[in-house]
């Protein structure tokens, strides 16, 4: 036997990683401190007031921003991006993958927390969407509204609200938007990583592909941004076959 396997970790004994593993597990311990610290300053940002009887469009037609808060006090919305008149395949595989992991709130709607998904496709093509995706969230169209009810897309917002009164709170995009892909997370915690070029690995391991490669493929599971391609969690949903035309496609930021 050999302790040296091309391209994997070292081999030793189970004493030896032990000790690796408890030493790694202080820093591991130190960056759950630094997160706990941020979060506390998130939760000390101040707060924007914006009205609340703004309307944006859902199944039931036009309803007040008020109404995504479903009667609770907080609400966390994904502003998913939006491709006008793309095929369901077009549309954004970044925002296919954070809608697609948190597929509904029953543990935020335990702790008093709402959750919803704007964004800007009018609503027909959006509900056209959401039914073929199999999506159980709270979806809504806000086509024309701007401020904190509308706004950029792509984006994590927290919002409160005190009565009749709301407020916006919080707001993050790119990597902050990994926080709901546990995925990612698990991915992390593997040899390999998520197989991408940026990541830091020693020179012996695989080299990496693109941010996101995964995340779009075609019907056979390989990984491309080729006209057959589409968002991953499509592949799985009745009806998806290969296409001819991919529309037009976001980009994972």
């Amino acid at each position: 036997m050999t302790n040296e396997l091309p391209g994997r970790p070292p081999v030793v004994d189970l004493a030896t990683w032990q000790a690796a593993r408890d030493e790694l597990l202080v820093r591991e311990k130190a960056h759950t401190r630094a997160g706990d610290a941020i979060a506390a300053a998130r939760r000390r940002l101040p707060m924007v007031e914006f009205d609340g009887t703004v309307e944006v469009t859902g199944p039931d037609g036009p309803v007040p921003f008020l109404d995504l808060f479903q009667g609770r006090d907080e609400l966390v919305v994904y502003r998913h991006m939006w491709y006008d008149g793309a095929p369901h395949q077009g549309q954004c595989e970044g925002c296919t993958t954070t809608a697609w992991h948190l597929r509904d709130a029953v543990y935020l709607n335990a702790r008093g927390v709402s959750f919803a998904v704007v964004t800007t496709g009018a609503w027909e093509e959006v509900a056209a969407y959401v039914e073929f995706m199999g999506y159980t969230q709270p979806w809504y169209s806000v086509r024309g509204v701007e401020g904190p009810a509308g706004g950029e897309m792509g984006y994590l917002t927290s919002y409160l609200r005190e009565g009749g009164r709301t407020f916006l709170t919080y707001s993050t995009t790119g990597r902050g938007n990994e926080r709901v892909n546990p995925a990612l997370g698990l991915l992390d915690m593997t040899p390999y990583g998520r197989g991408e070029a940026w990541e830091d690995k020693p020179a012996t391991w695989p080299k990496g592909h693109d941010a996101c490669w995964t995340w779009r493929t075609d019907a056979e599971g390989n990984p491309t941004w080729g006209p057959t391609s589409r968002p991953l969690p499509q592949w799985t949903r009745p009806g998806a076959t290969p296409v001819e035309t991919l529309g037009r496609a976001g980009h994972c930021h």
